[in-house]
């Protein structure tokens, strides 16, 4: 999980050329218009990767509709819970939910498995 304050885009770049690592490369990418998807690094990271990029119409988040409720599901289960000392701080508690998340709670839109358990059915 890639938490800050900003993700410039040489910071967006880092954080998916690890997922393409761990998960293979994706035929598109579909995000919303903030400047660092916008950017010149990562269009021509894409065209070099191959990978196509998609954008929503601004102002239609429901146009990427499943980051805008995971992000929904961040706020309430912890982000707006506690007041962090640092990113340092939220970065740990992050990576400690993101894999309670992925490993032990179970989730009602897929059939009452984990999100691992999940991806092990489609393996």
């Amino acid at each position: 999980m890639e938490i800050d304050l900003s993700l410039p885009a040489e910071r967006v770049v880092r954080a998916l050329d690890q997922v393409i690592e761990w998960r293979g490369k994706p035929q598109v990418i579909r995000s919303d218009n903030g400047p660092e998807y916008l950017s010149t690094k990562l269009t021509l990271w894409a065209e070099k990767s191959g990978i196509r990029l998609e954008y929503i119409q601004p102002g239609n988040p429901q146009q990427n509709a499943y980051v805008e409720r995971y992000n929904r599901t961040v706020r309430y289960d912890w982000l707006g819970h506690y007041l962090f000392e640092s990113i340092a701080e939220v970065q740990d508690y992050g990576t400690n939910w993101i894999w309670t998340y992925n490993h032990e709670r179970p989730n009602m839109a897929l059939g009452g498995i984990t999100p691992k358990q999940k991806l092990a059915l489609a393996a």
